[in-house]
């Protein structure tokens, strides 16, 4: 664990203006905070965050961001509140660690509305200050080289899949190879606990066969390079565990049956060099025609650069290459997220639009499933890349389709989606983009999202999108219709219904909206009285105490005069609704909705074709 000097020393060494005493003050705070708070490797707790502050030192960060991860947990843990972190270090540390710190009060929340609502508030404050997201990551690394100390497998694997399937792929989008790398490889160790033993087993066994052909493989091509005149550092590796698990997973073949298992890196000193050295060694060795991927001209969307390409080595051995300069190397591996936030600026630009994708994500998803949902297809596909007639480049999942490229365009523009042209041809919605396509949306001024979309569409931001679009189109209908039974029911009461009763009526109801009382209405959520009480209250003391008063009484067309109807519980035909009625001998008419799975099920009795009379005085 880093002292309290050498934390210090540390910042001080990139940032000599630092403030020290603002430093010194968090150490201590934490320290005091946390008091004898014990981790369950038996350490004290504090040295969690000490060891945060000390990743974060790794990637330069500002004093604000150490100060940040010092004291993260002391909100969520401690007695400490935001506003005491406020008077003691300013409202921007105050703010990150508010954005770092989980919600309270939810405790009793179901474990996956818990885990969405959490998320949820880190994704906005995340959108607001990428340090949020810095801080949080080197939260869940440090967790993660510790998590073998928790004694519930239960719970490791809960946290290891959150790790695979939220952190590592945010890490990855922000360029942080390295954390992505190791917290994949660990929570892997978890969640595949034999099959990490067993990789790991042979890659050891593998290394002791070879007998250092990764270091004689990589002086072989620094040898043909430096012969073409290149000044290059080479090096090379194994792929970790994952990797190769992942490998076997996709291509369904054994371990013996990977012939890829070792990747070489060539740095070079700018990037004309990077070309040259590319055509050297495809020279050189034959290479995999399909493999080669230029993120040099067209970089990820994290501003990862690089040239990748794989080569048939001695005795058909399969090895991959990347090339990149120097400096390209420093921004992938080592923080590129913390140099583009120190010149950028803290707050996400347009280098990071899946960002503002994830923000519109919680704004559109409805609930914890949703959003968990559509978070985890965001942030954690492979990718394809497609252009606009214009030249405008995007990445999209592989499998995506015009309907999500239209969404990843504009919002607007998927929801006035009628049709495409993928490289010129008119294709259907539903056709799945390759790499390369250029994509022109057809348009249709009063088209809307449909909801047979979701059955091809892939990307989180369509389907959160599509799936608020047809929920805000079912609630205007049944507004709609509830607009003109409160019409009816205003008519009833012994006043003039204007907008003051109106608003007083909502005060009344604990409602917000003229849409939520109509809404309410339309669906039967509340009864003519309840509806006549709120308008004029007292003006229903003198009407009959029936169950069936206050009710909506409402005729239907194709019944026998006089003869007796529910409606089913288990569908809630409401007006608007297509119904039809189902009849046993000597019951009650029951009218259903046309959908109603009942109906589907077959329903033993007659069937009555009904529709929707005029509602009785």
């Amino acid at each position: 664990m880093l002292r309290q000097y050498e934390l210090v020393e540390r910042v001080k060494e990139y940032d000599p203006d630092a403030d020290e005493a603002m430093l010194n003050r968090a150490y201590v705070y934490t320290v005091q905070k946390h008091g004898t708070q014990i981790r369950a490797s038996g350490d004290p707790y504090f040295s969690h965050p000490v060891e945060v502050a000390g990743l974060m030192t790794d990637l330069k960060l500002d004093q604000e961001t150490i100060a940040t991860a010092l004291l993260h947990d002391t909100v969520e843990d401690t007695l400490a509140t935001i506003e005491d972190i406020e008077a003691n270090f300013g409202p921007e540390v105050a703010r990150l660690v508010d954005g770092v710190t989980k919600l309270s009060k939810i405790e009793q929340m179901p474990e996956n509305e818990r885990a969405a609502e959490n998320l949820r508030k880190f994704l906005l404050a995340m959108s607001e200050d990428i340090r949020v997201l810095l801080v949080k990551l080197g939260d869940r690394l440090h967790n993660m080289r510790t998590l073998h100390f928790i004694k519930k497998p239960e719970k490791r694997q809960r946290i290891a899949r959150e790790t695979m399937d939220i952190y590592a792929p945010l890490a990855e989008r922000v360029g942080m190879y390295e954390y992505m790398r190791e917290m994949q490889l660990l929570a892997f160790e978890q969640l595949e606990p034999e099959a990490y033993h067993t990789i790991t087993k042979r890659l050891s066994q593998l290394r002791e066969q070879d007998g250092g052909q990764v270091d004689a493989i990589a002086l072989a091509m620094k040898q043909a390079l430096a012969e073409a005149g290149l000044q290059v550092e080479v090096s090379g590796r194994e792929k970790h565990p994952y990797s190769i698990w992942r490998k076997m997973a996709e291509r369904h073949v054994s371990f013996e049956q990977v012939t890829d298992i070792m990747a070489f890196r060539v740095l070079t000193d700018d990037e004309n060099d990077c070309y040259r050295a590319l055509g050297v060694l495809h020279r050189t060795w034959q290479f995999l025609p399909g493999k080669f991927k230029d993120y040099i001209s067209t970089p990820k969307t994290n501003g990862y650069r690089s040239l990748h390409t794989s080569l048939m080595y001695e005795n058909s051995m399969r090895v991959e290459v990347q090339i990149r300069t120097r400096e390209m190397h420093r921004l992938n591996e080592f923080g590129f997220a913390a140099h583009w936030a120190y010149k950028q600026g803290n707050r996400p630009d347009g280098q990071v639009g899946w960002l503002r994708d994830l923000i519109e994500i919680v704004d559109a998803s409805h609930d914890a499933e949703e959003l968990l949902e559509h978070t985890r297809m965001a942030i954690y596909q492979d990718r394809i890349f497609a252009f606009t007639p214009k030249g405008g480049l995007f990445q999209l999942p592989k499998g995506a389709t015009p309907v999500d490229f239209a969404f990843a365009v504009h919002t607007d523009l998927g929801a006035q989606a009628v049709g495409a042209k993928i490289n010129g041809r008119h294709m259907p919605l539903r056709t799945p983009l390759a790499n390369g396509d250029v994509v022109e949306i057809i348009k249709g001024s009063s088209a809307e999202p449909q909801l047979s979309w979701l059955g091809y569409v892939v990307t989180g931001k369509a389907r959160a999108a599509i799936r608020r679009a047809v929920r805000l189109k079912e609630r205007a209908e049944v507004a709609g219709i509830g607009q003109k039974l409160f019409d009816e029911i205003a008519g009833r009461v012994p006043a003039r219904i204007g907008k003051k009763a109106i608003k007083k009526a909502l005060e009344r109801l604990d409602m917000e909206e003229d849409d939520d009382l109509y809404y309410a209405i339309g669906a039967a959520e509340i009864e003519d009285r309840d509806v006549m009480e709120a308008l004029v209250p007292g003006c229903t003391e003198e009407l009959p105490e029936t169950p069936e008063w206050g009710k909506r009484h409402i005729s239907i067309r194709g019944l026998t005069p006089g003869v007796a109807y529910t409606f089913a519980e288990c569908c809630h035909p409401i007006p608007g609704d297509r119904i039809v009625g189902t009849r046993r001998t000597g019951e009650k008419v029951e009218v259903h909705t046309i959908e109603c799975h009942e109906l589907a099920s077959g329903i033993d009795s007659d069937w009555l074709d009904l529709s929707w009379g005029k509602r009785a005085a």
